[in-house]
């Protein structure tokens, strides 16, 4: 009877949109806690910031659903913010956790992701990369690591999942769980909670930088995301041409909603021109030109790169030895760059007074 009654309340509530988005509350994970105690239910509602506009207009919701829709009149609800929440055991010693994303697919965003993370780690920094683009995980073949098989650890009681180590990097991929010659055809809670587990149940220790890898668009891993960690914040990754620009003004407006509210540290404008190796000094446009860099200008966001086209960075994805290792080449230097620009960004952050300030090792 009592299941019946909690199943019924919750079911209720996933009625319940969250303003300006088609998602319920429910499967953004902000109801918890649910219990019925006599003639009262009671349950905790998680908002991501302190400053979101629409509190109130949720409980309200909440309240009429429940009262609408039972005999329940008497409602406890806990308003809690999630940078209120006791952080996860496993990113107690990240000082910074940044989302790397894009708008569409196709636009270099874990060839960016693997290469920043080698160039940060080249720079003295403990960093660490999550492969968090669940439905086409390449971050295991990018680092050469495809056969690595992370294994489980106890620490204090607790069941926590190593990471591989590679380049200096501490990774963990879905990749490293499934076939790689299956398709992976999760749906959205599924590939959402395998995402939690990486972040949450990796055996992280201490980093300067976790960099994730999300998956391409806007989609329920996102905002998973979001209510997992608290970000400092995202890169955008896009193309100069136009249709990845329209995209990425999508992830930008994503990040920026009011829900939301992590900051876009900066856009990174891959593939921004091609460079034959014979001759360094050339560049061809073949995808448009500085479309990346405008569109940081037009929404006052910080350019953090301009990657080039060379073939060693497809020889070197598909080798398993990132370009950002040899930093004297030219998209070694293009990441090297990128590594200290995201730093400054990071730095600048609006609290980062409340943050760990990171130092080289």
């Amino acid at each position: 009877m009592l299941q019946n009654q909690l199943k019924h309340i919750r079911d209720i509530l996933s009625e319940v949109k969250y303003p300006g988005t088609s998602k319920d509350i429910v499967s953004l994970d902000m109801v918890q806690g649910i219990k019925i105690e006599g003639e009262k239910v009671i349950f905790r509602l998680v908002f991501q910031k302190a400053n979101d506009p629409f509190v109130s207009a949720v409980k309200k919701k909440c309240e009429a659903a429940i009262r609408e829709n039972t005999e329940f009149k008497d409602i406890d609800m806990e308003v809690v913010f999630q940078q209120d929440l006791e952080r996860p055991l496993s990113l107690e010693k990240v000082s910074h956790i940044i989302a790397v994303s894009s708008g569409k697919g196709g636009v270099g965003k874990s060839t960016v992701a693997a290469n920043l993370a080698v160039a940060l780690a080249l720079q003295g920094y403990k960093v660490g990369l999550v492969d968090a683009d669940i439905f086409g995980p390449s971050i295991p073949k990018m680092f050469g690591c495809e056969e690595a098989q992370p294994y489980m650890t106890e620490v204090d009681g607790k069941e926590y999942i190593v990471p591989v180590e590679k380049y200096g990097v501490k990774l963990l991929s879905i990749g490293f769980f499934v076939d790689p010659a299956s398709a992976t055809v999760w749906r959205g809670p599924m590939a959402s909670n395998a995402l939690k587990q990486m972040v949450e149940q990796g055996y992280w220790e201490e980093l300067d930088y976790m960099l994730i890898d999300l998956p391409p668009g806007t989609s329920d891993i996102h905002l998973t995301l979001v209510q997992t960690v608290a970000l400092t914040g995202a890169i955008v990754v896009t193309t100069p041409q136009q249709v990845a620009l329209a995209d990425a003004v999508k992830g930008i407006n994503m990040f920026e909603s009011p829900g939301i509210q992590v900051p876009v540290l900066g856009l990174v404008e891959n593939m921004s021109w091609f460079t034959p190796a014979e001759l360094p000094e050339n560049k061809y446009y073949l995808f448009g030109k500085e479309g990346g860099k405008l569109l940081a200008e037009e929404k006052g966001l910080r350019l953090l790169g301009q990657i080039p086209v060379v073939q060693r960075i497809c020889e070197g994805g598909d080798a398993g030895t990132p370009v950002a290792l040899d930093p004297d080449s030219i998209t070694g230097k293009a990441f090297t760059e990128l590594a200290e620009h995201v730093v400054e960004a990071v730095e600048a952050t609006p609290d980062q007074a409340r943050r760990v300030r990171v130092q080289r090792h």
